[in-house]
């Protein structure tokens, strides 16, 4: 069947490779599996449902949860029908939650647990166009979200819903995703069918998975209501792998070892953690053992792509393979045929011992507005270069523009931003090339490199945005903070350079009979330390989760123009301040 519209791609999977475990998840101890005909019908379920709620085509419903079955059913539930799901992180603020529900005039919600709802409860209070939250799980305090269909025959005739289905089109709004601007509200992408469609079908033709994708299963950690991870949880369905969702990210470890998948999805920080165990492990070890681990890391991270090394060195990583590498293997289930890492830069020298290891890292590009995929590393090697992020997939057009900054143009670009047409107009031009706001570079004319950001947001290697700004201007309402700059790009979380207001810091110092020298040796004095971090987790109380300042130094000396730290309008310059204090900048890294 043609597969246009999300909603196909499960239809299409139920007529032409049905599994058993379409997808599953972990119950009461055990792993419980849904077939594609349970996954159909309970989505056909869902859709009646939502028809006889009074939710009509165009209509937004909101899902806050982690990954389980239940976000496929109501996701692709609603677009059956033509209403447009609208994903919202569990760990964004409430004043988000707010702001996003009317924004989208959001009419229903689907939340996960009794926290998720307590969040949804307050932000919702006075929006009456919000009719009803359900949970996932079972609480006292809200409506059961079986309960939504226990009205809904337990089968359902799948034709029943053709009248519907047809009246959806591939380039009708399937979903609306918010993503943090620098403005400080978050802008709703617009996503259509064919936007997310046609990614998930370009990276199944684009020689991504090297094996037969229906004998294949894959895990599934990272934020479904991320599009990274939803577009392959797409991609998992369209190709037949089956997709297990992990119980939580505290317990992937033991997830992998049950489920033993062969492709998973992740997140630099992620790969970052499991090498460093693995190191760790490593020199735990003594003698013969230890001199043999380390020899093999060394081969690892001499691997290149393609590989072009001497036969010497091919027998060497062959040993190493067989005596080390294996049981890195083993440990990632021993089935393991790729990787996928996106939402930040990976270092070159993981991707270069994990290919080494036979463990093919795959990286991926894109954003949000992009569905997200702009390029993929392809699994052979001739198709894959250390720090480059692959060629285009297919379809997807890349150019590098005057300035340096990434251009792309396909199918998968957005519609626009939701009820912001400025912010649509700055990064989409007329003839649809979409502005990516990084720079980059072409190596051998196919592979993109990325190498510097455009603006000054920034991600974690965890993937997620930071606004620096605005969590600057935050920080700096603390009545003892005079300078500060956020920092952390590429590192696991933000942190902050910061210069105190030293004369407000004298007068407390005055107040509280606490003697210093010099400002130097105030910023070293303990009551002074605990001060400032009591400021710094005061602010910390209006950031998400992931944008809270862990580690920060304190600086003795405040950024002038002169010192070069200052434009001249007294805008930060940042280059200029993390070379500076580069010192600084690796201590709160450790």
């Amino acid at each position: 069947m043609e597969v246009t519209r999300t909603f196909d791609i499960i239809h299409n999977q139920l007529a032409s490779f049905p599994r058993e475990d379409a997808v599953a998840e972990k119950k009461g101890g055990q792993w419980k599996r849904y077939s594609t005909a349970y996954l159909c019908n309970m989505v056909n379920r869902v859709s009646t449902a939502l028809l006889e709620a009074g939710i009509q085509k165009g209509d937004k419903v909101a899902i806050v949860s982690w990954n389980r079955p239940e976000w496929n059913y109501i996701d692709l539930g609603l677009a059956q029908i033509g209403a447009v799901s609208v994903p919202m992180y569990p760990t964004i603020t409430e004043e988000d939650y707010r702001y996003i529900l009317q924004d989208a005039q959001v009419k229903i919600v689907f939340a996960a647990d009794h926290e998720l709802w307590l969040k949804i409860h307050n932000a919702s209070q006075g929006l009456d166009f919000v009719q009803a939250t359900y949970t996932f799980d079972q609480i006292k305090e809200a409506p059961h979200w079986l309960t939504f269909l226990a009205n809904v025959p337990e089968q359902i005739d799948n034709d029943s819903l053709n009248e519907h289905r047809a009246q959806v089109d591939a380039e009708d709004l399937m979903t609306l995703i918010y993503t943090s601007g620098t403005t400080g509200r978050p802008k709703g992408v617009m996503l259509s069918h064919r936007n997310v469609v046609s990614n998930a079908i370009a990276v199944a033709t684009s020689d991504i998975y090297p094996h037969d994708p229906t004998q294949a299963k894959a895990l599934s950690f990272l934020p479904i209501c991320h599009i990274f991870e939803r577009t392959g949880v797409f991609f998992y369905f369209y190709t037949g792998i089956g997709v297990y969702y992990a119980e939580s990210i505290d317990t992937i470890a033991d997830n992998i070892r049950e489920v033993k998948p062969n492709v998973f999805a992740t997140v630099p920080r992620l790969l970052e953690k499991v090498y460093d165990r693995i190191v760790s492990k490593g020199g735990e070890l003594t003698g013969i053992k230890r001199k043999l681990f380390f020899w093999a890391l060394k081969v690892g991270h001499e691997y290149e792509l393609p590989l072009k090394k001497g036969l010497g060195y091919k027998i060497q990583l062959a040993l190493a393979r067989k005596l080390i590498f294996k049981k890195w293997k083993e440990a990632l289930g021993g089935n393991l045929d790729a990787v996928v890492s996106g939402g930040a830069a990976l270092q070159p020298r993981l991707s270069r011992v994990f290919w080494g290891a036979g463990i093919p890292i795959l990286e991926a590009y894109g954003l949000t507005e992009t569905s997200p995929g702009i390029s993929f590393t392809r699994s052979s090697n001739d198709m894959a270069r250390i720090g480059c992020v692959g060629p285009a997939l297919k379809g997807i057009e890349i150019k590098i523009a005057e300035d340096g900054e990434v251009l792309a143009k396909g199918p998968n670009i957005m519609m626009g931003y939701y009820n912001n047409p400025e912010e649509t107009a700055k990064v989409l031009t007329d003839d649809g090339w979409f502005h990516t706001g990084d720079i980059g570079e072409m190596v051998e004319g196919r592979f993109l490199r990325i190498t510097d950001r455009k603006k000054e947001m920034f991600k974690t290697s965890g993937g997620k945005y930071i606004a620096p700004q605005l969590m600057e201007n935050t920080l700096k309402s603390s009545l003892f903070v005079e300078q500060c700059m956020v920092v952390g790009e590429g590192h696991k979380f933000p942190g902050a350079l910061i210069v105190p207001n030293f004369e407000a810091l004298r007068e407390w110092c005055r107040r509280h009979d606490i003697a210093y020298s010099d400002d130097a040796s105030m910023i070293k004095n303990e009551a002074i330390v605990k001060r400032m971090a009591r400021e710094v987790e005061q602010c910390n109380t209006q950031f998400a989760q992931w944008e809270k300042i862990k580690q920060y130094q304190l600086l003795a000396e405040p950024w002038t123009i002169d010192g070069g730290e200052l434009t001249a309008k007294l805008s930060l310059r940042r280059k200029q301040i993390l070379n500076k204090y580069a010192e600084q900048v690796n201590a709160i890294y450790g």
